[in-house]
C-alpha cells in the first residue's frame, strides 16, 4: 500500500523558509504544493525551485482545499495568528520558534490548539540533531547513571544585525530558547532559574537594551542543573558542544569540524580547520529529520515531535532568565 506525500503551504521565504522548501523537495513523503510571503517575489522563486503555486495570500493557502499542512517559518509576530488560522481549518501545523514574544498571547492560543486536536508541532528541530539525540537516549538508557549535570555551549559565529536585535526579543528569547528546550529535552522537569547577561562587544545589542553574552543555570526537580553558555560571537565557527554527566561516566558531543584532516608540523601538532559556519550546515540533518517525525506525527504514527507546550515551556523559561538576568535574582518556574 502507498502513503499518499503530505501536502505543505509553506508560510514565509526567507533563509529559514529556504531550508524547509529543500527539506519537502528532498523528502518522499511531502510534496510543496502552495508558498506564501507578501514578498511576492521570493515566493514565486521558491515556488520555481522547489514546486508549488506561489502568493501573497496566506488565505489563498488555507482555503486552497489543496493543502494537509501549514508549515510556517514567516515573522515571530505572524505565528500566533497563522496557528489559530490553520487549526480552526483543520491544518497540521509545524511552526518555527518561538510561537510569540508574549507568553500570555501563548497562554490563550494553549486552549484553543487542545480542543482542536489538531497536530501542532515546534521546530526545535536541534532534538533531531544525530549526535544530540544519540546522547539523550543513551543517558535515558541509564548509561551513566542519573544525570546529575548538564552543560550545553552555543556561540554563533557572529552578532545579528542590529536591526534584528531590536525586534529578535532579546537574546534568551532569540538564540537561548533552543537550548532551554535542549534542557528539557534531557530534564523536562525544570523549577529553577537564574542567569546573567553581559553586553561585551555588541554595539547593536548594547543599543538595544540586550545581551552578547550569557550564562544561565537551570535546576531541574530532580536536583540535577544545567549550565547554558551563550555568545553572540565565536572565532572558531559555530559552537555547538554538549556534556552530560553522571554518576557513571559522561557523554561529550563534540563540535563538527569542516575536515576531518588535521596537520602538524614544527609550528603546530593536529593543528585543524575550523568548526562549521552556522547552523544550516550543522543542522542540515537535524532538519530533515524533524521534518520526518513531523509527517509521522500528522500521520497518527509515534512521533518525537515537540509539541505546542514544549514552545510554551521554552519561552517561560527564557521570560524567566531575562527578568533573572535584569533583576539579578533566581526566578522559580512552573512549567505545568
Amino acid at each position: 500500500m502507498t502513503t499518499k506525500a503530505l501536502r505543505f503551504g509553506l508560510i514565509g521565504t526567507g533563509r529559514i523558509g529556504q531550508v524547509h522548501a529543500a527539506s519537502i523537495a528532498a523528502s518522499p513523503d511531502a510534496v510543496l504544493a502552495w508558498v506564501a510571503d507578501p514578498y511576492i517575489d521570493g515566493a514565486r522563486s521558491t515556488a520555481a525551485r522547489f514546486g508549488g503555486t506561489a502568493t501573497e495570500d496566506v488565505e489563498a493557502v488555507i482555503a486552497s482545499g489543496d493543502v494537509d499542512a501549514l508549515l510556517v517559518a514567516s515573522p515571530t509576530p505572524t505565528h500566533v495568528d497563522l496557528i489559530a488560522r490553520a487549526v480552526d481549518a483543520g491544518l497540521a501545523v509545524l511552526c518555527e520558534k518561538p510561537i510569540d514574544l508574549d507568553i500570555a498571547r501563548v497562554e490563550a492560543l494553549r486552549p484553543r490548539v487542545a480542543a482542536s486536536g489538531v497536530p501542532v508541532a515546534i521546530g526545535f528541530n536541534r532534538r533531531f540533531d544525530p549526535a544530540f539525540a544519540s546522547a539523550r537516549a543513551r543517558v535515558a538508557a541509564g548509561e551513566i547513571g542519573e544525570l546529575e549535570q548538564l552543560a550545553i555551549i552555543s556561540r554563533d559565529p557572529s552578532a545579528p544585525p542590529a536591526d534584528y536585535v531590536g525586534i529578535s526579543g532579546g537574546i534568551f528569547r532569540d538564540m537561548t530558547i533552543h537550548d532551554f528546550d535542549m534542557a528539557r529535552f534531557f530534564l523536562p522537569e525544570i523549577v529553577e532559574v537564574t542567569a546573567i547577561g553581559s553586553t561585551v562587544f555588541d554595539e547593536g545589542a548594547r543599543a538595544h537594551g540586550d545581551f552578547d553574552t550569557a550564562i544561565t543555570i537551570l535546576r531541574a526537580a530532580s536536583g540535577a542543573t544545567v549550565s547554558i553558555t551563550n555568545s553572540r560571537h565565536s572565532a572558531v565557527g559555530y559552537d555547538q558542544r554538549i556534556e552530560a554527566f553522571g554518576a557513571n561516566g559522561m557523554l561529550q558531543v563534540a563540535n563538527a569540524g569542516t575536515s576531518l584532516v588535521s596537520f602538524s608540523g614544527a609550528a603546530a601538532v593536529e593543528a585543524r580547520p575550523p568548526y562549521q559556519e552556522f547552523f544550516l550546515e550543522r543542522y542540515a540533518a537535524a532538519y530533515a529529520a524533524e521534518l520526518g517525525e513531523f509527517i509521522k506525527l500528522v500521520r497518527g504514527e509515534a512521533s518525537s515531535s515537540p509539541t505546542f507546550d514544549d514552545g510554551r515551556a521554552a519561552l517561560i523559561l527564557a521570560d524567566a532568565a531575562q527578568r533573572s538576568a535584569v533583576e539579578r535574582t533566581v526566578v522559580a518556574v512552573d512549567l505545568g
